[in-house]
């Protein structure tokens, strides 16, 4: 096996209703009160960053724990059936007291996802719920979604702090993915740059998009990108150097030293420390600083063979970048990879069912994969 990976945080049932293609551009072209829709069947799967970052990970076939925490319900059980077809059940945490978080995804072709989301155990998910033991000679620690666990973004993110510093001073190196927030929530009304301001120091590898940044780092340009998409999604009116940029340069200002922006359908935004704060990273996942120093690059996205929904789209893309990490890939083809996988995933419903082998994705990358045009 190789590099040992643990995958935490956030894990929950995703079911996605399957919309007919209307042609849609805005979401209430296609939902309107009183309005009956004939749809297709539902589909149903584990989602979350656990199961779609962390199970991706191990299908890529890195040697990955998963640690996360549900409810003793039937849920909950949907969860660890899917986990248990991998191998891969053993390290989730069964709470008495809690229920099985799930999400509702409206996924209309053409119009960004709407999330109808309960938390429930994801709620509780604490630093202990990651042991010393768990951590010895492991190389990469990823956690995902703080901003829909309660724990993690109360008290100003004093939890969040306390397990990436644990993470790291277990000699992991650590990545973190974000989430979107209901901005009337409690989540949504949390200072979250004071919260990544303590945080981002403890993390390495940092794998948000950028309509999270945009929301928790700069709300007035965020209000901006809003009123020029009208209604739109985000990602087709951003510019890189005057949008996409200055939310970069915030993030690494902040302490983080590899930071790779989901930029959406467009593509994504690689952005790395100096050679001296690379070379801090954790000696365990053997990167080499010289390649990953001082980049400054945008990744445009694969052209996919066809767009069913964009469910975990973002998390497979971390996932196949993560693990490519951890064989020693160079930047430039983890970059290809991640951006590969994404194109990938949106041909399917849910997350895993496109995922394609890095082996596979390299080969079709060297034989001209198409790129899109933006």
């Amino acid at each position: 096996m190789g590099k040992k990976v643990i995958a935490a945080g956030h894990i929950c049932i995703d079911i996605t209703p399957a919309f007919p293609d209307y042609g849609a551009r805005k979401i209430e072209e296609a939902l309107l009160p009183g309005k009956l829709i004939t749809m297709g069947a539902a589909d149903v799967h584990s989602g979350g960053s656990v199961a779609n970052t962390g199970l991706a990970m191990k299908i890529l076939g890195a040697d990955v724990t998963l640690r996360g925490k549900t409810g003793n319900d039937e849920f909950g059980e949907m969860i660890r059936a899917v986990l248990r077809r991998y191998g891969a059940e053993d390290g989730l945490i069964v709470s008495e007291e809690s229920s099985t978080s799930y999400s509702v995804v409206i996924a209309v072709p053409g119009i960004d996802r709407i999330f109808l989301h309960n938390p429930g155990a994801n709620d509780t998910f604490t630093s202990e719920d990651i042991t010393e033991e768990m951590l010895e000679e492991t190389a990469l620690f990823h956690f995902g979604y703080p901003p829909i666990m309660r724990s993690m973004y109360e008290n100003g993110g004093a939890e969040l702090e306390k397990l990436m510093k644990k993470a790291r001073g277990a000699g992991a190196a650590t990545s973190l993915d974000l989430a979107a927030v209901d901005p009337l929530s409690d989540a949504g009304k949390a200072d979250w740059k004071q919260i990544l301001g303590r945080v981002l120091p403890y993390v390495d590898i940092f794998v948000p998009s950028i309509e999270e940044l945009g929301f928790m780092l700069d709300r007035e340009r965020f209000d901006r990108w809003q009123e020029k998409a009208g209604g739109k999604d985000i990602t087709e009116v951003l510019d890189l150097e005057e949008d996409i940029v200055p939310i970069a340069d915030m993030c690494m200002e902040m302490g983080c030293r590899i930071l790779l922006i989901k930029c959406g359908a467009p593509g994504m935004y690689l952005r790395t420390a100096g050679s001296g704060e690379i070379g801090r990273i954790s000696r365990r996942l053997g990167l080499d600083a010289r390649e990953w120093a001082g980049r400054h690059q945008f990744e445009v996205s694969y052209v996919p063979d066809r767009i069913l929904s964009g469910t975990g789209a973002g998390d497979t893309s971390i996932a196949a970048f993560l693990t490519a990490m951890t064989r020693g890939t160079d930047p430039d083809m983890c970059l290809h990879l991640a951006a590969a996988e994404g194109a990938s995933c949106i041909t399917e419903y849910d997350a895993l069912s496109g995922l394609k082998s890095l082996e596979e994705l390299t080969d079709r990358i060297r034989h001209g994969w198409k790129k899109a045009s933006h």
